[in-house]
This record gives C-alpha cells, structure tokens and sequence, in this order.
C-alpha cells in the first residue's frame, strides 16, 4: 500500500496542474447538480405546502349568478364542494399602483381552498369594508394589515385586515386578476359566483371538469381552473432553471468523464515501461489499477466535498432567486438526503471512468514490448506529399499529418474535446435567446409594450384618443379576451380579438399566416397540444352558451396563458356579438420610447379611467440564468482545458519518436515544436467546427422543445453570431497553440541520450 501511495504521490507531482483542473471541474459540476435540485424543490414545495394546508381546491368553477350549483355535490369523485360565492370585477388602487382584482364574497373562512394568514386577521363581520388579499396582490400594491385601499372612478375605499397566501392561480399584471375575499356585502351586484370542488382522486379532474359542465351546462359556466394550472403556473421560471442547470451539469459530468478517461488512457500510454518495471517487481495488476482509481477518486472527492461544502454554507447567500431557493431547499425533509446522493453520484461516475480506463494499465505486460518503428498511419499520405509539393509550411503539413494520422486514437481526441465546446455553444445559444426576448421581443410574441384597460367611464373613441394623441405611442390596437370552453368542456382557454382588418395585430408567426378573412384564427403552441389540432383545422369553442367556429391558419408565438391562446380579429368576434365594444387597447411604442414615462403619462391623462400595466416579458424571470450560463461555461472550460492538456501531452510523447528522424533531415528545434503546436491547434480547429456544425442544431432543437413543451411554442430559439462562433472557435485553437507551445519547445531541445530512452 505504501508503494502504491508513493506513486500516486509521484504522478500528482508531475500532473499537479491537470490535479488542480479536475478538482475544480468536479466541485463545479456537483453545484450545478445541486443548484438544480435546489430549484426543483423551491419551484414545486411552497405551493404544495399551502396545497396541503389549505386543503386547496382541485377545480375552481366560474359561473353565471343563475348556476345551480347544488347539482355538483352529487357527482361521483367529488369528496366536498365549497361555495358558491358571488364575485365582482373591481380595481384596486394604492399609493400609486393599481391592479384589476376579484371581490370574492366569503362570509366565512372557507373549508377547501381555504386561505393561509401571513400577517393580519380573517374578515370581521363589523368591518363589512375589510378585506383579505391575496400575498402577490398585496405586494404588488404595498399593501399591508391597516393600509386603505382606494377603487377608482368611485368613492369607496376598504381597508386591508390581512393578506393570505393561496393555492389557486396568482395575480399577474394584465393578466390574472388578483383575488380579494370580502364580506358578500361589498361585492355589491355578483356579475357571478365561484364553486371550488375537492376530489377523491385529483387525476380525475379532467373528467370531473367534464361532468360538473354537462351537469350546470355549458351556458352557465364561464371559466375553469385546475390545481395542476395552478401548479404548474407557481413552478415557472424556477424549474426551467432548474432544467437548465441539471442538463448542462450532466452534459460536463459526461464531458469530465471522458476527460478524465482520456487522460489516464494517455498516461498510460506514456508509462508503459514504469508500468512493467512496477508488475516486475512484484505489483499486481489490482494493484496497478487502484493507483490510478486511488488518484482520481480522490480529485473527485475532494471536489464534490468543496461543493457540497459550499453550496451548504454559502448557498443562501447567493443574490436573486438562486439564493431564495438553496435557503428553502435546506428546510426540505429531503435536503439531506440530495447533498449526499449527488456528490456521491458524481464521485461514482468518475471512478467508473476511472475504472475503465485504469484497467489497461492492468494489463500491461511485465516485460516491456519494442515499439514499432512506424506506425500503421506513419507514411505521409498523397494530399501530404502534394501539399508540401505546393510550398506550404512543413510544419502545418507535419502537424496535421501528426494529428489525425491516428485512425483511431484521432477521433476519439476531437470528440472529447468537441464535447464541452459543443455544450457552450449550446449555453451561448440560450443566453442569445433570453437577448431575444429583451431586444427583439416583436419576434417572439411581444410586438406590444403596454396593456391598457379603460373602465366605463371612458368611451372607445375618447379612449383611443388618448392613447393616439401620446406622442411615443406609434399604434393603438383595441381588443377583447374572453375565457372560452374547449370542445369536451374540460378546460377554459383565453380567445382574444386584437385590431382590425383594416388594422391588423402584428402577430409572430412560427407556421402558417396571418388571420386575414372571416373566421380565421391564430393560435398558440398550447392550445393546439390541447385540442390535438394543427393548422388548417377548425375549432368550436364556446363562450358563455355562444359557440365560435374558428379556422386555425397559423401557430403565433404566445408567451402568455401557457400557450392556450386562440386569437382572431375584433371584427371577427363583432360578427357573432355586434353589439361588443374593446375592453382594452395593446400598444405598440416608438422605438426608444420608455414604457413606465409612457404609462405614467397615459395614467395620468386617463384621469382614473385608464389601468396601464407593461406586457410582462417571460426574460424579466430568467435573468438568473444570465449568471448560471457565465459559471457553467468556466467549467465546461476548465473541462476541455483538462483535454487539451491531456492531447497535448499525447503528441508531445508520440512525437519523440520522430524526434530523430526530423532532426536528421535538417529540421531545427523550432520547427519541431511549430509541428507539434500545429499538431494540437488543428486538433482544436476540427473540434471547435465539429462543435459549432452540431451544437447549434442541437441548441436550437433543445429550446424550441422547451419553448413547445411550455406553450410558447417552437420557433424562439436564436444561436450565437457567426463572430461570436469565430471567437469561440479562435479562442479554442489559440488557447491550444498557447499551451503546447512550452511542452513542445522543451521536447524539441531533449539531449540525444533521452531522445534514445524514449524510442528504446
């Protein structure tokens, strides 16, 4: 064991820097892992904590004041139903912020969906003007217990009692309306009522959804929402995070495995007589093997504790949402659990690789074999000889003689070395994707910057007027959305009606065209994977008990409602419903315009009557992303720098072979070691083009499946800029033209005697 120990020491020694690197990558790796389960367990646990608490509802129904909703406690799979309550559209304003709202009418603290105090108390009976908001709500409007809140275009004010945390769909700006429970009396006239149902089995609730409106009928529901939209709305950017960081920390665990495998298979190749001379002595090859495994059992270890460490210690403290969700993770029951596995997995994965490559070095002769005086590819082939014919420099025709004159050890060198390259070609392509969205939003489904909702005090043309006569405000589209049932009422989507033929909406257009005749439509990526339809279909939905045939033309990139968007013209749904008039406008600003001036303008020259929000751009919630891509490309790096060291030290040990013969023909030391630096920048240059070729097909297959599987649908995804590929790959083939410039400068000047021992 001692002597196994010393050698080992030995190697360390002599590999120190390559030690350093894998340490690093290791520790690396498993934070992204662990960051990656940190952000899975933040993104599902709070919401399913209040789930839980609040004995939330599996489906929230949305219908009209004349429902008999008795009906529903009778339907098989329903455990409890709660409500009705009547409900009530309204504003609420406060110190300068507003938001559109639901006046929920509870009398009581309901018995499902019930909501979870944070600060404050329930509704009291005495205060009929108090209120309970929702904790989003609330924060949107800096509201807390004792504020007063005013409801613009009338004289009433409430005063908040308390703000609950709540298991069913949260506030968005222009999107969602926040939820506000109040005693029934300041609801005023119900424009409806909302039923929750709990269900015996919640993987029913699709059938359940289907019962409850054949049961009310289609008529008299107007919208539906299930536990797992609310689930999955919660979960969000966090798990797409979370996506991110685990599947490029399992790319460069691959890429660190094979990195690691290379190396061991080089070393090996290097200290084949060091090897005999150890089984001559007396080692076994068990023996041999657990030098190496030792080794890199240990780098491993050493890094993934470093992570652990770390992630533990420090994690909480990292700004943003990262930091947020480590500090809810530690409170996890299976945080303990994760911070064992994952370091342990990573451990294990390079000890296989260790493994397997550590095996031949047990099979290694005792006594050692002369090499051969040439190798199988050693003669210079046709193209070689008639390029050095054509005057090009011997030592680039040498180099890339020398590089893949291998049949096989060449291509396994560029694919280990075009791997991590490939996965940053893949971390650039999203972090020019989240650039899109920022910079080029019009592309992606954000022609607008600014939704503006008037109240019935402000006419369509006095609030067209308004918004037109802003001088940044380059068009005004009027518009409609509406909740709508899918055919089989099991879910509601939203139906939107923006511009005029004569003024048409500038939808993004992934497939298909723009809705130009009567009863066109385009619609999103999720509302197609709903209806399992594409484009060239047709579709009923139904609103209210009016039905609305629509011809799918094109899939229009849709950022918002997960996708379950269907849109058409306002003309369009004008010809069902004459008498329907714009319930809100979608601007679209002069470039350089500065939407919150803009809103604070039009607010303001509203008078109370205008409630301006800015489009929210799916970016806004992954800037943490920026920072994840900056820390898995330094560790893809240190990754492909731990190949290039091994390749480099590869040539330089099969070059002395040749070392003799080059000097014999006249070659100086200089030009032995540009041969050996052209030798490992082609090999770089293969690479970082076969990284480019396949990565940016890859990338943009990866986010425009991520961009399907959300909703939003294909057709998002932006590589890099040709220059950035250029840099990327120049940067590459510098970096190992700079590295092997050393090793190779001091192989080219080694006295005869040791030139003769290593061809011995």
């Amino acid at each position: 064991m001692r002597a196994t120990l010393r050698w080992a020491h030995s190697d360390l020694r002599t590999h120190r820097g390559e030690a350093l690197f894998l340490v690093l990558a290791t520790a690396g790796i498993v934070v992204s892992l662990l960051l990656a389960t940190a952000l899975f367990g933040y993104a599902t646990n709070p919401w399913q904590r209040v789930f839980t608490q609040a004995r939330g509802a599996h489906v929230w129904l949305h219908t009209a004041p004349s429902a008999d909703t008795g009906k529903l406690t009778g339907l098989d799979g329903v455990e409890s139903v709660t409500g009705p309550y009547p409900t009530a559209s309204a504003t609420l304003a406060s110190r300068g912020a507003r938001a559109a709202v639901e006046l929920r009418g509870t009398p009581e603290e309901p018995s499902v969906g019930r909501p979870l105090l944070t600060s404050g108390h329930w509704l009291d009976p005495a205060n009929p003007d108090g209120v309970v908001l929702e904790s989003r709500l609330a924060r949107a409007l800096l509201a807390a217990p004792g504020d007063t809140l005013t409801l613009p275009g009338t004289d009433r004010t409430v005063t908040v009692l308390g703000v609950a945390d709540s298991a069913e769909k949260r506030y968005r700006p222009g999107e969602q309306p926040g939820l506000v429970w109040a005693q029934p009396s300041a609801v005023g006239e119900p424009r409806g009522r909302v039923v929750a149902l709990r269900l015996t089995d919640p993987e029913d609730t699709d059938y359940a959804v289907q019962r409850a409106v054949t049961v009310l009928g289609s008529g008299a529901v107007s919208e539906v929402s299930t536990w797992k939209q609310a689930r999955a709305e919660a979960q969000g950017d966090n798990r797409l995070l979370g996506q991110v960081l685990g599947l490029f920390g399992l790319g460069a665990l691959v890429a660190a495995g094979l990195a690691v495998h290379g190396a061991i298979g080089t070393r090996i190749r290097g200290h084949l007589r060091d090897i005999s001379v150890l089984k001559a002595i007396g080692f076994t090859p068990g023996q041999v093997v657990r030098v190496f495994l030792i080794q890199h059992l240990a780098y491993a270890l050493l890094g993934a504790l470093a992570a652990a460490a770390v992630v533990q210690g420090l994690g909480s403290r990292i700004p943003g949402r990262l930091g947020d969700a480590v500090g809810v993770w530690h409170g996890l029951p299976g945080h303990t659990v994760a911070l064992l596995v994952v370091p342990v997995t990573v451990v294990l994965f390079i000890g296989a690789t260790t493994g397997l490559a550590a095996w031949r070095a047990g099979r290694v002769p005792p006594v050692p074999v002369p090499r051969r005086a040439a190798s199988p590819g050693g003669r210079l082939s046709g193209a070689a000889r008639s390029a050095l014919g054509l005057h090009l420099p011997p030592a680039l025709v040498l180099g890339w003689h020398r590089a893949f004159s291998r049949r096989l050890r060449s291509p396994a060198t560029v694919a280990r070395l075009a791997l991590p390259l490939l996965l940053i070609v893949v971390a650039m392509s999203a972090w020019t994707t989240i650039d899109r969205f920022d910079g080029r939003p019009e592309q992606v489904g954000l022609p607008t910057s600014l939704t503006v909702h008037a109240d019935s005090g402000l006419t369509d043309r006095a609030a067209r007027t308004v918004l037109e006569d802003d001088p940044q405000v380059a068009a005004a589209y009027p518009g409609v959305e509406v909740a709508a049932l899918v055919p089989g009422q099991t879910a509601t989507i939203a139906l939107r009606g923006l511009g005029t033929r004569q003024d048409p909406y500038p939808y993004s257009l992934a497939e298909g065209r723009a809705a130009t005749g009567r009863d066109e439509a385009v619609a999103g990526q999720g509302l197609l994977a709903l209806l399992d339809a594409r484009v060239g279909d047709w579709v009923r939905i139904t609103v209210g008990d009016q039905p609305q045939v629509l011809h799918i033309v094109g899939r229009s990139i849709e950022p918002e409602n997960a996708g379950r968007v269907i849109s058409t013209s306002l003309d369009t749904l004008r010809e069902n419903d004459p008498g329907l008039g714009p319930t809100l406008y979608e601007l679209r600003l002069r470039p350089g315009a500065d939407p919150d001036a803009v809103a604070d303008r039009l607010t303001a020259a509203g008078e109370g009557h205008l409630d301006v929000h800015a489009v929210p751009n799916p970016a806004d919630g992954l800037s943490p992303l920026r920072g994840v891509i900056v820390g898995l490309i330094v560790v893809l790096a240190l990754i492909g720098l731990i190949e290039l060291l091994t390749a480099i030290g590869g040539t330089v040990r099969e070059g002395e072979r040749d070392l003799l013969a080059l000097k014999a023909i006249g070659l100086s030391p200089r030009q032995i070691t540009a041969i050996t630096v052209a030798s490992t920048g082609c090999t770089a240059l293969v690479a970082a083009i076969l990284a480019t070729g396949l990565g940016v097909p890859l990338a943009h297959w990866l986010i425009d499946a991520q961009g399907a599987s959300s909703g939003i649908g294909s057709g998002i995804a932006a590589g890099p800029s040709a220059w950035l590929l250029l840099l990327l790959g120049a940067a590459a083939v510098a970096g190992a033209t700079a590295l092997a410039a050393l090793p190779a400068s001091r192989a080219a000047r080694r006295r005869l005697a040791d030139t003769l021992s290593a061809v011995a």
